[in-house]
């Protein structure tokens, strides 16, 4: 059963609130013989009576909310609920799942102890009274409907599309572990705005249309079954409801060795397959030590750095946003951090944040003309960033957003010699002279026009995007190719995107930034106009946390004596240790081929030893500190960096160690 909540109250403006207003609905129970007159209006109604809906009731009412209607077609917990066989586990994929299910049991014993009702699983205080049942036969399975979702993970928050209903729902057979936490997260959003937490890995708003197919959901769900039992490798794929969302190069590039994963229904290429390599060997590799694509993606890497790739990043996010007259310019200003009043042609890297100054959206927004701005966000902030805009923006009939992602092929050409290529396809000086960085201009390449070309590549290595009109996407691919056969291009994937990235620190939202971490907290203090007078939403949290001082920061940290060959692989998630006491965990890691180790992104935070709590963060308490990173259990020393490593220091420690095993040798 889908336990919505529909809250039939509208905030009048974010953060002022709830207002009251009629349901307008009528209902009657499933027994006419205790049908009850509804009231005619409520501050929430929540349909659904089983564990999720009745615990969303309880958090409400003890978070101040008295005015709650909840509707049940049958009776309490006659649905999915009633056939809960007890199991209530805590081992979770998950940080977000642990915490509800932590949550959840102590919430259980709490009640217990509130109302004096037994909680104890069934089957234990079954055999407890009644030892003899041990020995009985099962006769009799009894099946019951269950939700699943496409990505086993449970949907909750506000839909996009309507304004205060609230969805939690798709619990994957994990009601009974996750029916406390859930109902407090969804009850904090309602009350509050946002919940205590990032929730992100659960928000309705990561899904989008394309997958309420019931095709797709059909077939992904005869997959999720099994799943939910079977040990996750690190960088896996589903294998149904794939090929829904494919750039105009799919299957150009599929005939030249892609191997494909898949990202809000879009289909990103990882690498690329040699033709000597074994396919189906690399296909079916699964393990978390070293993987089979490592020499491929070191070759896709060393293009990146000698000479130029092309990588495929369709499936980016693109908005544009115009206006007839200033509205645009001065309601953009008031939704991002950074300021947007620049030169037509310049490029911002900007955030879009919260009240409390934590990050919606991390995205870049070129300046197209006095009017017009083009904004560039991930992939899973198609609906997000729609919704978010949507609500903030006014009814303007002057203001159009307009969604064109599906209207522009992006190629991302990076290596020192993508000016090269570019500037034979264009016929047009792209030194930085002439083309500086962040900076974005419409041009021909080849023979297509109105190509938006910016030099950016989100990577730190030098390079262009290129935003293609879908028409011209195949024609502006193979003269890119062709023209850079002399300079030695080659196609790459997002594995390389993904090991650039990180040993340039370069942080990614919804792996390293989310709702919760502000850019006082990333080193991204530059991207704030703070220092102009300028309001903006989250202003007031930033300025506050500017004066008290940051409980966390994001650290790059390099492993020292980690065997790449023999050991585990950090892949995200391993706990930090600052002098041999936790101090956060990683939240993205690569192997970088330059500086030659496993370079890794985390938070570190400043635990007291006596209490545990929560302290301000410098750059000293970084500096000063001795970092290990658990892999499994076994403790590797790091080396904490709050800024990226330079080529200087590269080739340094090169030499030195060059130098000392020489010394050694002697």
């Amino acid at each position: 059963m889908f336990f919505r909540l529909l809250s039939v109250v509208r905030r009048q403006r974010p953060g002022q609130g709830w207002q009251n207003r009629s349901s307008g609905r009528s209902s009657a129970s499933a027994a006419e013989a205790h049908s009850v007159a509804l009231p005619a209006q409520a501050q929430v109604v929540i349909c659904g009576g089983g564990i999720m809906g009745t615990s969303v009731a309880y958090h409400l009412s003890k978070m101040g909310w008295k005015d709650i209607v909840l509707l049940e077609q049958g009776r309490l917990a006659a649905g999915s609920t009633r056939f809960c066989a007890g199991i209530l586990s805590t081992a979770r994929h998950l940080t977000i799942e642990q915490k509800m299910a932590d949550y959840s049991n102590k919430l259980y014993h709490q009640l217990e102890q509130e109302t004096g009702i037994q909680t104890e699983p069934l089957l234990s205080s079954l055999l407890r009274r009644m030892p003899d049942l041990e020995t009985l036969e099962i006769l009799k399975l009894v099946n019951c409907p269950e939700t699943f979702t496409p990505d086993m993970r449970c949907i909750m928050g506000e839909s996009p599309s309507v304004r205060g209903y609230f969805v939690l729902a798709g619990m994957n057979s994990a009601g009974l572990s996750f029916g406390g936490g859930a109902g407090r997260y969804l009850a904090e959003w309602m009350v509050h705005g946002s919940p205590s937490e990032n929730i992100w890995e659960l928000d309705l708003k990561r899904f989008g249309a394309l997958q309420s197919s019931r095709t797709f959901l059909r077939h992904r769900v005869m997959e999720v079954m099994p799943l939910l039992y079977d040990l996750k490798v690190p960088r896996w794929d589903f294998q149904t409801g794939r090929q829904l969302r494919t750039s105009p190069l799919y299957d150009r590039l599929d005939a030249q060795g892609a191997r494909w994963m898949e990202k809000h229904g879009f289909e990103r290429p990882k690498y690329f397959v040699p033709p000597d390599k074994d396919l189906l060997a690399l296909e079916q590799s699964k393990t978390f030590y070293k993987p089979d694509w490592f020499e491929i993606v070191e070759s896709e890497v060393k293009c990146c750095k000698e000479a130029v790739c092309v990588i495929d990043m369709s499936s980016f996010t693109k908005f544009e946003i115009t206006s007839t007259g200033d509205q645009a310019l001065e309601v953009l200003q008031y939704l991002f951090s950074n300021d947007l009043d620049v030169p037509v042609g310049h490029i911002v890297h900007t955030g879009m944040l919260n009240q409390g100054g934590g990050y919606e959206n991390d995205c870049s927004v070129a300046r197209l003309s006095k009017r017009s701005f083009f904004m560039i966000s991930p992939t899973d902030q198609q609906v997000h960033c729609w919704a978010w805009l949507k609500k903030h923006m006014p009814e303007d009939s002057n203001l159009l957003l307009e969604d064109v992602t599906w209207k522009y092929t992006a190629l991302n050409l990076i290596g020192p010699r993508a000016v090269d290529v570019l500037s034979e396809l264009s016929y047009a000086p792209m030194t930085p002279d002439h083309f500086p960085s962040l900076f974005c201009k419409e041009m021909s390449v080849g023979y297509a026009n109105g190509i938006r070309v910016m030099s950016m590549t989100h990577t730190g290595e030098p390079g262009f995007m290129l935003y293609i009109p879908i028409e011209y996407a195949l024609h502006v691919y193979n003269e890119v190719m062709s023209v850079g056969q002399k300079y030695g291009i080659r196609n790459a994937g997002y594995y390389a995107l993904r090991s650039l990235r990180i040993e340039k620190f370069f942080a990614f939202w919804g792996q390293d930034l989310n709702t919760l971490t502000t850019p006082l907290e990333c080193g991204r203090e530059s991207r704030v106009k703070l220092e102009k007078g300028m309001d903006f939403i989250g202003r007031d949290a930033l300025l506050q946390q500017k004066q008290n001082g940051v409980y966390k920061r994001l650290t790059m940290f390099i492993l020292d004596d980690h065997d790449t060959d023999l050991d585990l692989w950090p892949w995200w998630g391993e706990p930090i240790y600052r002098n041999g006491q936790y101090a956060g965990k990683t939240t993205s890691s690569a192997y970088s081929y330059t500086l030659e180790r496993h370079v890794c992104l985390g938070f570190v935070h400043n635990f007291s030893e006596d209490t545990g709590e929560e302290q301000v963060v410098t750059a000293d308490f970084i500096n000063r500190g001795e970092y290990e990173i658990d892999i499994a259990g076994h403790r590797f020393q790091a080396k904490a960096k709050l800024y990226p490593v330079t080529s200087l220091f590269t080739h340094k420690r090169r030499k030195e160690d060059v130098e000392l095993s020489d010394l050694h040798g002697k």
